[in-house]
């Protein structure tokens, strides 16, 4: 930690501060000046603006932000000692009955609809079975869970009650700019509902490894936890973000927090007011990677901005737009794309059954391809199993890949086959650690294909199971005893 020591006395510190605040304002009233006629954004320029208050902003949007209870009852393993009668005998059998402890989680959220739909992460309610919210007035709704999207760590409820609820609108996070006043509320380390204020200190951050689209507003905006799933104000009242992450080495602010923009928010709510159960965004049919400053020298870039084209899937939206592996794409309906990242992001926030136009870069050359916004495929049909028997899969459920399944696990792999979609606690796929994700290439050099060629091949006893699986971008393949 850097200290800084002042010297001179406090009568020389106040007129230090008097000088440095009157050139301040004057600097503050001709940079006002100049930028009046360009924009309505104004800093202060004089010191009745200094005075100026929040509080309109702040009555307006707190009615709608809400605490977020979560819980689940877990069943906890009987004690194994109480299966001796010696044991119970001088113990009793008062431990012999299997336990159970509340599992519990407490977040923020916003109201985003009268009839009571609330916006806030998935983190906060993951794994959780019992919802309540708590409205800023003190009254209390249980809630629904509507809409779980891990892929943006977002998930809507709705409240079991009689509406209108008071809600905030959700503004347009592709209109910030850095610099702009911003509130975020919530409830921090469950203290109750508390407002911070600062400014956008960046936008479109990628690379934070939240969530699938990393693609963040970030602010300085005291964030803390117990926040998460709070909503990020702007100075019109109208929920640019919501908050979901902080960059800390102590679990406290330190002026870097994250917030997911409202632009995918809204994708989110909308599908959740329609009934849908999961989210449909438009699918490229191609892989992208980050520039490298190296490709891009080899490329005869000046700066390593883009999202390169790695692989191009046959017969998909971006092989039919004339998409080829190698290609730079630079910007999507006339925005910038900074890398692969930001082009996911601009991408699935596209309304499905229109068309974008993508400008590229191909052999140094500056190109525009028209590409149409259709969901993935769901070829072939998913047709789950769930493995019985004595083999390494058993108490898996499995389906069939297709490009709707690889969308929605966020598998990359390139290999067909079948996927593991969940794993029965204590069951012999647990106790191998396969995990939910796992693509099944083989088993004992045997090709799986289909969910019944994996059912066919795990049938009967074997000497040994070896299995072929892809997780991630590895491969891996074992041998396991019968």
């Amino acid at each position: 930690m850097i200290r800084r020591r002042v010297s001179g006395g406090f009568g020389a510190s106040i007129v230090q501060l008097v000088l440095g605040l009157s050139a301040a304002l004057m600097f503050s009233g001709l940079l006002a000046s100049a930028c009046a006629a360009e924009d309505a954004r104004q800093v202060p320029a004089s010191r009745a603006q200094i005075t100026w208050s929040f509080a309109p902003v702040v009555k307006k949007v707190q009615p709608a932000v809400v605490n977020v209870y979560a819980s689940r009852t877990e069943r906890l393993p009987r004690n194994p000692l109480f299966s001796d009668p010696v044991f119970r005998h001088f113990f009793g059998d008062s431990g012999a009955q299997p336990g159970r402890q509340t599992a519990r989680s407490l977040g923020s959220g916003v109201l985003v609809d009268p009839s009571g739909f609330v916006v806030t992460n998935n983190h906060v309610i993951e794994g959780m079975t019992d919802v309540k919210v708590a409205l800023a007035d003190q009254r209390e709704f249980d809630a629904d869970i509507v809409l779980r999207d891990q892929r943006t760590d977002l998930a809507v409820l709705r409240l079991r009650g009689h509406g209108p609820f008071p809600y905030v609108a959700l503004g347009d996070s592709d209109a910030l700019q850095v610099g702009d006043l911003v509130l975020a509320i919530g409830d921090p380390f469950g203290v109750g509902q508390t407002v911070t204020q600062g400014i956008i200190s960046a936008l479109a951050r990628t690379q934070v490894g939240i969530s699938d689209y990393g693609f963040f507003i970030q602010t300085d905006a005291a964030i803390n936890p117990g926040n998460s799933g709070g909503p990020l104000v702007d100075m019109n009242g109208r929920v640019v973000g919501i908050n979901s992450a902080i960059f800390t080495q102590t679990g406290s602010t330190v002026g870097i927090g994250f917030s997911i923009p409202a632009n995918m928010v809204k994708i989110v709510v909308a599908t959740a007011k329609s009934g849908g159960k999961q989210v449909r965004r438009p699918w490229l049919g191609a892989s992208l990677q980050r520039l490298s400053r190296e490709i891009a020298d080899t490329l005869g870039l000046d700066r390593p901005i883009g999202a390169l084209v790695a692989d191009v899937v046959p017969h998909g939206p971006a092989a039919d737009a004339g998409l080829r592996s190698g290609d730079l794409i630079l910007s999507i309906d006339g925005q910038t794309v900074e890398d692969a990242e930001a082009f996911g992001y601009r991408f699935a926030t596209k309304p499905l059954g229109a068309t974008a136009v993508i400008g590229i870069r191909r052999a140094g050359k500056p190109m525009t391809l028209s590409i149409k916004l259709a969901p993935a495929p769901e070829i072939p049909p998913r047709d789950p199993i769930t493995i019985a028997g004595s083999s390494p899969f058993a108490g898996a459920t499995v389906v069939n890949l297709s490009p709707a399944v690889a969308e929605e696990l966020s598998i990359q792999t390139p290999h067909d086959g079948v996927v593991i979609t969940k794993i029965a606690p204590d069951s012999q796929a647990a106790a191998v650690n396969l995990k939910p994700g796992d693509v099944v290439i083989s088993v004992n050099d045997t090709k799986i294909a289909t969910t019944h060629d994996l059912q066919k091949a795990t049938l009967g006893k074997r000497y040994y199971w070896k299995i072929t699986i892809a997780r991630g971008r590895q491969v891996i393949t074992t041998v396991l005893g019968g």
